[in-house]
């Protein structure tokens, strides 16, 4: 009995060490991400084309994808050529991205459109990055960057609604903590009396 009880402590003290090994290698994923998230929130309440701020996104997601990669590549000549791969695959995005601020693309372009298109890039190049480099957690970093492209579009379409929504759901949350303050003193007071 008693060594069972040591083997399941053991059994979860070591499904506790991969669950936080896990979550340890996901950091550098979920960094991306709330930067992401971050430009996204921007973008949306100010209208304005972060480019600048893509850029070193697009640089810092190049750092993450080569530190995932990392472990794939097992020999000196493997990492010199995942470094060597993914520098020159940030810098084709980099350049994509660029191409899109030239005047003549400008003109064409609304300042919305054109922040929408250089996170779809940023966006792409990361999802290629992480197929490339052999790492899931990359491949859905990209997914979600991608849908975040839509939910831009579709939070700027429905600013109204959204402000109607929160402000039906304060009102709403007020009415119940008002009704469950005033359920409480009554029940408060009837103890009282009941003594």
């Amino acid at each position: 009995m008693a060594e069972s009880d040591v083997e399941t402590r053991a059994h979860a003290e070591a499904a506790e060490q991969r669950s936080s090994h896990v979550l340890y290698k996901a950091i550098p994923q979920v960094v991306v991400l709330v930067l992401t998230l971050i430009g996204v929130a921007y973008t949306s309440m100010t209208r304005q084309a972060l480019v600048g701020y893509w850029e070193f996104l697009a640089l810092i997601t190049g750092l993450v994808c080569i530190i995932s990669g990392w472990p794939h590549a097992r020999t000196r000549p493997e990492r010199v050529r995942l470094v060597w791969t993914q520098a020159l695959h940030w810098t084709a995005f980099l350049v994509a991205m660029n191409l899109l601020l030239i005047s003549d693309v400008q003109r064409m372009l609304s300042t919305d459109a054109t922040g929408l298109a250089i996170l779809l890039l940023l966006a792409l190049g990361t999802f290629v990055a992480g197929v490339h480099t052999l790492s899931w957690q990359t491949c859905v970093l990209g997914l979600v960057m991608a849908l975040s492209v839509p939910a831009i579009a579709w939070i700027e379409e429905s600013a109204l609604v959204l402000v109607f929504v929160l402000l039906m759901l304060l009102v709403v949350g007020g009415v119940i903590l008002t009704t469950a303050r005033r359920g409480r003193g009554r029940d408060d007071s009837l103890g009282e009396e009941a003594l």
